[in-house]
């Protein structure tokens, strides 16, 4: 492979969609008019791993900037995204990049893919001199565990290392702490019944440019 992370282009929205498809079959993929406003109010934000050798697109990461006050923390991924069309996306106020996906193919994973979109996210982070980034992991692994634990018990577990989830202990690798574990983040998702941990990466580069009221934005 010979792997860039760039911008979200038109012409990547079929590739996207196959490998929604491909990540999670069974499932509604992306469909065009939310990636097209995806595109639309915040082109900066919607990153694609494109695979040069291969000419398609072998991961993905799909984020708008929010205020964090505007949402509780155990809200679902539908209200955070504006149902997948991020057209809740407010950059004048907000200073939380939340990361509404991530998804590397099946073909790739385990080859640095997922390593490279996530430092490229943090760099946007950190150019865009956002607080943090913010995002829902999903509990992969839970429905295996859930006759024995909480979700709660099960995310803990992953914290210290006694259990491995496919997507918290990924995430955590790469720096981001476990804020709380919510319900009804995915509700349809049967790998994680619907359950998901609210991550945080804090900038370490992020500086105030002007005075605000102390919030958790």
């Amino acid at each position: 492979m010979d792997v860039i992370v760039r911008s979200t282009l038109p012409e990547d929205f079929g590739g996207i969609i196959d490998m929604c498809n491909a990540v999670y079959p069974g499932a509604s993929p992306w469909q065009e008019v939310q990636l097209a406003s995806h595109l639309k109010v915040f082109p900066e934000g919607q990153l694609v791993a494109f695979d040069r050798l291969s000419k398609r697109v072998v991961g993905m990461a799909a984020s708008l900037i929010v205020l964090w006050d505007d949402y509780e923390s155990y809200e679902s991924w539908r209200s955070f995204t504006d149902r997948g069309m991020f057209t809740n996306h407010d950059p004048e106020n907000g200073r939380t990049l939340y990361g509404a996906e991530i998804m590397v193919h099946p073909d790739t994973q385990g080859q640095g893919v997922g390593s490279m979109i996530y430092a490229a996210r943090r760099e946007l982070c950190e150019r865009l001199n956002l607080r943090r980034i913010r995002a829902g992991a999903r509990l992969r692994g839970y429905s295996r565990y859930a006759e024995r634990m909480t979700a709660r018990e099960y995310a803990d577990s992953v914290v210290r290392g006694e259990l491995r989830d496919p997507t918290l202990s990924f995430q955590l690798r790469h720096g981001f702490r476990v804020l709380d574990v919510v319900q009804g983040y995915l509700k349809e998702d049967p790998e994680s019944l619907g359950f998901a941990a609210v991550i945080e990466w804090p900038n370490p580069l992020a500086v105030e440019t002007r005075v605000r009221p102390p919030t958790s934005r």
